[in-house]
């Protein structure tokens, strides 16, 4: 696959995920800048290099920042929308279209927005039924990043994300504090993916440009938790937790929201298009690649 020899990315929300792609875009020569919510955050992207701004709805973007943004050649949107709506549209509407030196933009969103299919498969052409608020609100924020593309070319990509995993957030990290519980409801399975193929799958799209594409990320093998969690026990050598019946277990509202949809999300698309080779084609070998690089 081609490369970007050089550019500058602008990330709302340089979080866990787009810390990623920053880091591999640093060690490629890029300037990445990005904002945290708060000063302590904003210590920690120093750290690794980048360039961080304080970005929230009181704060809004400062000076500098939007002096950072209006010169990026590329622009990733990791906020997600809360009660109001989506704080990064809110605050910057109508400068986004005018941005003169960008060429890409990129909105991370969930496969949440597809809701429960009882199973079946869903592909980005796949009709959006969310059962939380919390999808509600991100379909609300897909559809408004979308419009701008409709109303003003400007050359977003969205990305649906499955369950993200990796280094310091995994089943893995939940064995070593004990609180890792083998759930037992039979035929119910999750999607999910590694935040190495999240990052190449963004740079991929980066690298080949297609505004108003969407792109489900996810691995091949959508499987039930428990089964995650066993490979995982193996993996440490861990004595596995007790079954816990669905209904006994103990589950955050938030937890408990994400059972309530099942579907199977395909990644067809983003081997067709973008031509991707999964680094961690199911969570086997997600699982693995973590102990490999905590060694």
């Amino acid at each position: 696959m081609a490369s970007l020899t050089s550019g500058s990315l602008f990330v709302f929300g340089l979080g866990y995920s787009a810390q990623i792609l920053g880091r591999d875009l640093l060690a490629k020569g890029w300037q990445v800048a990005g904002t945290s919510r708060s000063l302590e955050g904003c210590a920690s992207l120093a750290l690794q290099g980048f360039t961080p701004f304080v970005f929230s709805r009181s704060v809004g973007l400062v000076p500098a920042a939007r002096a950072a943004l209006t010169t990026s050649t590329h622009v990733l949107i990791s906020v997600p929308p809360d009660f109001i709506g989506d704080p990064v549209l809110n605050l910057t509407d109508k400068t986004l279209p005018h941005l003169e030196t960008a060429k890409w933009f990129g909105y991370l969103s969930t496969t949440g927005v597809y809701g429960d299919w009882q199973g079946a498969e869903v592909t980005e052409q796949s009709a959006r039924h969310p059962t939380s608020d919390r999808a509600r609100r991100r379909v609300q924020a897909e559809d408004q990043w979308l419009n701008l593309f409709h109303r003003h070319r400007l050359p977003i990509h969205v990305f649906r994300l499955a369950g993200i995993y990796g280094p310091r957030y995994s089943v893995l990290d939940d064995i070593r504090a004990g609180t890792a519980q083998r759930i037992d409801k039979p035929g119910h399975c999750f999607s999910r993916i590694h935040v190495n193929d999240i990052a190449q799958v963004i740079y991929a799209s980066m690298t080949h440009p297609d505004p108003g594409a969407i792109y489900n990320l996810c691995d091949d093998e959508p499987a039930e938790p428990a089964a995650v969690v066993a490979e995982a026990c193996t993996l440490l050598g861990a004595p596995l937790p007790p079954l816990v019946p669905f209904a006994e277990a103990q589950l955050s509202e938030m937890g408990r929201s994400f059972w309530r949809d099942h579907k199977r999300v395909s990644n067809a698309k983003i081997k067709q298009d973008l031509h991707i080779k999964l680094l961690c084609p199911t969570y086997r070998e997600g699982l693995r690649s973590i102990l490999a690089e905590e060694a």
